[in-house]
């Protein structure tokens, strides 16, 4: 469970544990927090399977020291989330970070206390700071506008500060920008946590413009940016998440935004059969598939391969471990899930080798070699692309992986997020730090390659950018690439 999804899904189970775990008015300046290091040292070091697999021992030592310096010292809760978020973020984990998913009310109080947001979407194109809708209520600013400062710090060098501080695997820089993005997809946007910690913003700022403009511009409260965000955002229960266009001109276009189906009693599986099935019936020349902002989620990839292949399809299967049998009862009270099997694995995690201080999970079939996708319903043996970008960082970095190695489509776009090398997810535990109330997530299952990879996402087979003057002009040149190719 991963992604976007995962935060929904988990906000709920999180939260639920944790949500009067803090008064809204607990934190005070001089409150002694470094007691939470030690129960952070302790949980990670005995839980998290992907602790060391970026950082030595060492290292992660002195990061822990001087965090539990700075958090037995004076500070706001800014600059004390700050140094959090140092520590968490050098894990280089895509799912583990302090979360305001499944902290509940009181800590987001304190994470969004005031007048402090942008008041724009934007994107990073090439390094700039590209608006892609205005949030100002005043129409200030256009879509395609090119942000150089925000009260004279230039935005290159905001990127630069920001960039550490993203949750991603290895050395994934490109996920980190993405994550650093506003598109206003979630809730909680991870650029709306960490601007602030970088550069204190309240009430207004000046943009400065590279057209030459200066826009001095109310900021945004956390209430106004999500009602800003895009009417059917938070969907019912039943509700499709997808759209499915069939073009004139015979393509048909699936969009994708999110897996995030854990909670969802629409019957995803049978609907995206059907679309699959149809597309032969229809005569459909060829299907796009979007999947751009897609952080993951259930594997929904397998019904769209299932209906592609006329064989059993074998995808290899990265091995899976765990650093613990059992969690010792000292942690059990800090911790929370939505599945208590976690707390014990019993013989289903034992002894192998090839990891030292992890032990081998056979849960859910991560013993075997190879997962098998079988044909289902009708194949489809038109043209396929499937447009990617950084935020594809779970299971749909897997299903990208997937169709590049067995070119049963063509990827179009930007590099994705995740790792060759393996990541850590599958399960989770949520760990509240008793003194200040913070939570933070803890994947429980590291994935490894059996064979050296590169510490980097999935190049696309055919890669295309989006510049400021596609925003500008309302082009989508990856779209228009798939378009080209499918009809060639």
């Amino acid at each position: 469970m991963t992604g976007s999804s995962r935060r929904r899904f988990l906000g709920l189970a999180g939260a639920a544990a944790f949500a009067a775990a803090l008064p809204a008015d607990a934190f005070t300046a001089d409150a002694d927090w470094s007691a939470d290091v030690d129960v952070l040292d302790d949980a990670w070091t005995t839980l998290h399977p992907g602790l060391l697999r970026y950082q030595r021992r060492e290292e992660l030592d002195a990061r822990l020291a001087r965090l539990k310096r700075l958090w037995a010292a004076p500070g706001t809760f800014r600059e004390r989330l700050l140094a959090l978020t140092r520590v968490t973020a050098a894990v280089r984990c895509g799912h583990t970070y302090a979360s305001p998913y499944n902290g509940g009310e009181p800590i987001r109080q304190l994470m969004f206390p005031d007048r402090s947001l942008v008041p724009f979407a934007f994107r990073w194109l090439e390094r700039r700071m590209v608006v892609t809708a205005d949030q100002s209520g005043a129409g200030l600013f256009r879509a395609g506008d090119v942000i150089e400062t925000i009260d004279g710090r230039t935005t290159e060098s905001l990127l630069l500060d920001l960039i550490p501080l993203a949750r991603a695997d290895g050395s994934n820089d490109a996920k980190r920008i993405s994550l650093m993005e506003m598109r206003g997809d979630d809730r909680f946007e991870t650029f709306d946590v960490h601007l602030p910690l970088v550069l204190p913003l309240r009430d207004s700022a000046v943009f400065g413009l590279a057209d030459g403009r200066r826009i001095e511009a109310p900021l945004l409260t956390l209430a106004q940016r999500q009602a800003a965000r895009p009417a059917g955002s938070d969907l019912a229960a039943d509700a499709n998440p997808w759209t499915l266009d069939k073009g004139a001109d015979g393509v048909h276009r699936l969009t994708m935004p999110g897996w995030a189906l854990y909670d969802s009693r629409f019957d995803w599986r049978g609907w995206l059969g059907a679309v699959m099935d149809d597309l032969t019936g229809d005569g459909a020349r060829g299907l796009i598939v979007d999947l751009r902002g897609n952080e993951g989620g259930l594997d929904c990839g397998e019904v769209i391969l299932s209906r592609l292949i006329d064989r059993d399809l074998a995808i290899e299967s990265q091995q899976r471990w765990v650093r613990y049998r059992a969690v010792p009862e000292r942690l059990r009270p800090w911790l929370s899930t939505w599945d208590s099997s976690f707390l014990d694995w019993g013989d289903q995690a034992r002894e192998a080798a090839g990891r030292p201080g992890l032990l081998r999970l056979s849960r859910w079939g991560e013993g075997q070699a190879n997962s098998i996708t079988r044909p289902a319903g009708r194949r489809f043996g038109g043209k396929v692309c499937v447009l990617c970008d950084a935020s594809n960082s779970s299971a749909t970095f897997q299903f990208a992986q997937t169709v590049k190695d067995t070119g049963l489509a063509t990827l179009v776009g930007t590099p994705t997020g995740g790792n060759r090398r393996g990541i850590n997810g599958g399960a989770f535990f949520f760990l509240k730090l008793p003194a200040s109330g913070i939570v933070i997530d803890l994947p429980l299952i590291a994935g490894f390659p059996t064979t050296p990879q590169p510490d980097s996402g999935i190049d696309p087979d055919v890669p295309v950018a989006t510049t400021a003057e596609d925003v500008r002009l309302g082009r989508d040149p990856q779209m228009q690439a798939a378009t080209r190719l499918v009809l060639a």
